[in-house]
């Protein structure tokens, strides 16, 4: 009956994760008509303290994903970002239209990075973030941290003097306006995948798989597929310190989509930061046929960057 759960969407239990999850439930039933109804479900990432890196690739995922096995939910939402990128066969990923990739200062008395000092504390659990903070050669401490958005933001103003997040967290949140900077890219280039979400699901579940692929944005699929492969291709997990952007666009002719694709790999110390970029043409034929030419693309620049020393960097 219209308006019953019969829509199972898993989801992790933080505020964040709730409300992002929401959202893919209202869009579900503004596309449908069909009820939904959130699961819970605790990760492994979920409940500790300890730095990503040291937890392993899939700690916010596995849970989820067991229990698509199960059958016991229908479609999971993640935060791309966090996914391994080796994708299991058996499920099926949408992507709907990317929020802001950037990242974010919140630091106190409304500063920005230019009007924090030597020796200010900025808080991230990051080492991508760490890389360029400390490359900008402005003897800034990092902090490493973890915690939910309002943990982290709590902290501002009294043990550290600011901390750096996804923009695309604190919008969902509706915490966008204690932004003090957006951070530009070319100062602090976001992590593959940031701010874009996955819906995934079984292949088999045809109908989860129809839902999954209404909701898919082919531009946000398509620079997320650029990013992830740059960032398999270097064989790095999603807390190494990686970074990478991708820019897509309607080109000149029909059907025509061009990327502009950055990419940046860089020592925790800051000590060395390799940044490369490249262009490319593609074409738009329908099907998965502009993700895996914008994942050829993210895999060449990935090969520029081993050639400049990136290998290196990430042992």
């Amino acid at each position: 009956m219209k308006g019953t759960p019969v829509i199972r969407i898993g989801t992790r239990g933080s505020k964040l994760a709730l409300a992002q999850s929401g959202m893919v439930a209202d869009a579900i039933t503004r596309l449908t008509g069909e009820g939904v109804e959130l699961v819970e479900i605790k990760t492994t990432g979920d409940g500790t303290t300890v730095p990503v890196a040291e937890l392993g690739v899939g700690v916010f995922v596995n849970q989820l994903r067991d229990a698509m096995d199960r059958e016991e939910i229908d479609l999971a939402v993640h935060s791309y970002k966090d996914l391994p990128t080796a994708q299991p066969e058996r499920f099926a990923i949408g992507v709907p239209a990317r929020e802001d990739p950037r990242d974010v200062l919140v630091a106190s008395g409304g500063r920005t990075l230019a009007d924090l000092g030597p020796g200010a504390r900025i808080g991230t659990g990051s080492p991508r973030r760490m890389a360029q903070l400390n490359a900008l050669g402005r003897g800034f401490e990092c902090v490493p941290i973890r915690g939910n958005v309002d943990t982290r933001i709590g902290r501002v103003g009294k043990d550290l003097d600011g901390v750096v997040l996804a923009a695309a967290g604190l919008k969902r949140v509706g915490r966008e306006g204690e932004v003090t900077e957006y951070l530009d890219p070319l100062v602090m280039l976001p992590a593959p995948a940031q701010g874009a979400l996955a819906v995934e699901c079984r292949k088999a579940d045809m109908t989860s798989a129809l839902i999954s692929s209404k909701l898919n944005d082919r531009y946000s699929q398509a620079a997320v597929a650029a990013e992830r492969a740059l960032l398999q291709r270097l064989e790095a997990g999603c807390s190494a310190p990686v970074a990478a952007l991708a820019d897509i666009a309607e080109g000149a002719e029909p059907g025509e989509v061009d990327l502009y694709l950055r990419g940046a790999v860089g020592a925790v110390d800051g000590s060395v930061v390799e940044r490369l970029s490249t262009t490319a043409a593609l074409r738009d034929a329908g099907g998965d046929e502009l993700a895996e030419q914008a994942a050829a693309a993210g895999r060449a620049l990935a090969e520029d960057l081993l050639e400049a020393g990136a290998e290196q960097l990430l042992k």
